[in-house]
């Protein structure tokens, strides 16, 4: 048995037994103490051993198990005993410390029980070894915060905080919960905050109390989607009111062209087009609906708050009245949420690519049933490649060269020279023409330029779960 096949340099390999699932692999630290550990005497002896069993990285698909020799050292000084110290063992548990490296690695993108059940320890050993990983992380990886910040929210189990960077498509937090409590820690932490020039949130006030409160100097900006969704929902309303009046196959077809109503008029073919007469003609209200829906989305084509304004009062005195129960909620919120409604018009910035986010969230905590908020949470922000990193400061450029260096010399000592030289056919032999001056080019005095982390890329993130690799 070779004495190096666990590739650890600090044991002697003893024994060596396998069977179908495991190896055992009896070893013995190759040093032994020279001191005591309580008074550095190195006045030892021998004081008996005992045997302890440590977990290592798997080897050719089997569970590995290192059966160390530990001897046990008594000091003639001070007359304590002790065990030898286990050189590569993680100090909190029986594993050694690559073990606990590759587990907190595997756990980002493998199910805590696949791993468990792959080197033969339990679930929870597992989910502590990667809280410890996930933990260490957190100390050495800092992401840039967000001049354009996105607040939304997933449901996974219950609301959760999606903190994003518009500017750069990423995501760089996922918060417990949605609490203006929450959402105001987070940010009073946040290195940097005092930069943050825009933040675009949906109509929830614990988002907008919580920026109030910690970040007075952001602009608040509604979601534009959040805002038109409101118009379809008014629509679907209207929609299913009428289900009562209709017969159950005419309640079947309403169901099925519910996405000729949804669609924007501009993009609806001649067959929608048709299909949409008719319903309007047989039903007034929902033709209404449909105008009313139409004319909400055209508000956002204005071109500045104050005709957006106009827009949007012009709209809210044509709701007819039969129909006006349907559009409530917008007309409340538009009352509660003017001014951060209209900020879209000096500065359009939206949550909108965070629907694909919160769809790749859902579609991995779907494929990790049983994960932790914690574990789902270390598998959005930390996977291995999903960072999208950028330079601090541009590339060094040349220094541009001098304009009193580039134009050719023609006066005084060197025009002389030119006329010698030319006439001279020996003095061309054994001279040499003065050298030309070189622009001065500084030289970097940095070696490498400091990255800036911007967080997770939400495009390979999705790449990355299409591909099986989360």
């Amino acid at each position: 048995m070779p004495a190096n096949i666990l590739n650890l340099s600090a044991y002697d390999v003893l024994r060596f037994e396998e069977n179908e699932h495991d190896y055992h692999i009896d070893v013995e630290a190759v040093e032994a103490p020279t001191s005591c550990p309580h008074c550095q005497s190195g006045s030892l002896v021998g004081f008996g051993r005992r045997e302890q069993m440590i977990k290592d990285l798997p080897m050719h698909g089997r569970r590995v198990g290192l059966y160390i020799n530990t001897r046990r050292f008594r000091c003639r000084i001070c007359t304590k005993t002790f065990y030898e110290a286990l050189p590569e063992v993680d100090e909190k548990r029986l594993m050694t410390k690559r073990l606990a490296k590759w587990i907190g690695k595997q756990a980002i993108k493998r199910t805590f029980a696949s791993i468990a059940e792959e080197v033969g320890c339990t679930e929870f050993t597992v989910r502590a070894v990667f809280n410890d990983y996930v933990n260490e992380l957190e100390k050495t990886i800092r992401f840039e915060t967000p001049k354009w910040m996105g607040i939304d929210e997933i449901h996974l189990i219950k609301p959760r905080g999606v903190i994003a960077n518009i500017q750069n498509n990423t995501i760089v937090e996922l918060l417990p919960n949605r609490d203006k409590e929450t959402v105001a820690h987070f940010l009073h932490h946040l290195e940097g905050k005092e930069r943050i020039q825009y933040v675009a949130m949906d109509m929830w006030t614990p988002y907008r109390d919580a920026c109030r409160e910690v970040i007075p100097q952001a602009v608040i900006v509604v979601d534009k989607f959040h805002v038109v969704r409101m118009a379809n929902e008014s629509l679907e309303r209207v929609r299913k009111s009428l289900r009562k009046s209709l017969t159950p196959k005419q309640r079947r077809g309403l169901m099925h062209d519910r996405f000729v109503l949804l669609k924007r008029e501009r993009d609806l073919n001649d067959e929608d087009r048709l299909n949409l007469d008719g319903w309007a003609k047989n039903y007034p209200e929902l033709g209404e609906a449909y105008r009313l829906k139409e004319q909400f989305f055209a508000i956002y084509d204005a071109g500045s708050p104050n005709e957006a304004q106009a827009k949007y009062l012009q709209w809210q005195k044509s709701i007819p009245p039969e129909i006006a129960h349907a559009f409530t909620d917008i007309e409340r919120a538009w009352g509660n949420w003017a001014m951060p409604i209209l900020n879209y018009f000096n500065h359009p910035v939206t949550n909108a690519y965070t629907e694909s986010l919160n769809s790749l969230i859902r579609v991995m905590n779907r494929l990790g049933r049983g994960y932790s908020f914690e574990a789902l949470r270390a598998k959005i922000l930390f996977a291995k490649g999903v960072h999208k990193h950028k330079l601090s400061r541009p590339k060094f450029e040349r220094k541009p060269v001098n304009k009193r260096q580039a134009e050719p010399v023609t006066h005084g000592w060197a025009e002389n020279f030119k006329s010698f030289w030319t006439g001279n056919s020996f003095a061309r032999m054994v001279l040499k023409p003065p050298p030309r001056p070189k622009p001065y080019i500084p030289k970097s005095t940095e070696n490498a330029e400091q990255e800036k982390n911007y967080g997770a890329d939400i495009s390979t993130l999705i790449r990355m779960i299409e591909n099986g690799q989360l």
